[in-house]
């Protein structure tokens, strides 16, 4: 398994993020989601220069395997987990794991004391495995379908714990 590094985003990975969001969908989420569902879902990238905006409003980092953008993650404020997507051809190789863990490293470092996420079904175990618990199920529209996730958070502790005093 190669090695996945992260950097920040920069407006000419949007297009890439729109592919990988949509591909994403598409594909990763077939068994939790009907077609019309993904349809709704996946059109929300249609605008590529409001989904452009979206990433470029929150702290976004762009994952790369082998040189290859294979998924993106934003944190929004201080602690939300905006979006989280990796390319089907990228599952299971590290990339979902080294983003959240680094937005949550982020969230502690803005201060964040919880960080949350609204995860989809085909999210759900990647956040459980990253020490996120589910807290309720919600219903969300996209156009004209209804499509459930779950809010899950993750306990941050301090901010900045203090170091063990020496006697």
């Amino acid at each position: 398994m190669s090695a996945v590094s992260l950097r920040p985003y920069v407006p000419a990975d949007a297009k890439r993020c729109a592919e990988i969001f949509r591909a994403s969908i598409e594909e990763l989420a077939a068994e939790d989601y009907d077609a019309d569902q993904r349809q709704a879902w996946a059109s929300t990238a249609g605008d590529e220069d409001a989904f452009a905006a979206r990433l470029a409003g929150a702290l976004t980092l762009v994952a790369a395997i082998d040189g290859a953008v294979a998924g993106f993650a934003s944190l929004k404020g201080a602690d939300e987990i905006d979006m989280l997507f990796v390319d089907p051809e990228f599952v299971r190789q590290g990339a979902g794991v080294a983003l959240v863990d680094a937005l949550t490293r982020l969230a502690r470092a803005r201060g964040a004391k919880r960080l949350t996420v609204e995860a989809s079904d085909v999210a759900r175990p990647l956040f459980e495995r990253q020490g996120f618990i589910a807290q309720k199920r919600n219903l969300v529209r996209k156009g004209d379908e209804w499509l459930a996730n779950t809010t899950m958070s993750k306990s941050l502790g301090g901010a900045n714990p203090a170091p063990p005093t020496r006697h």
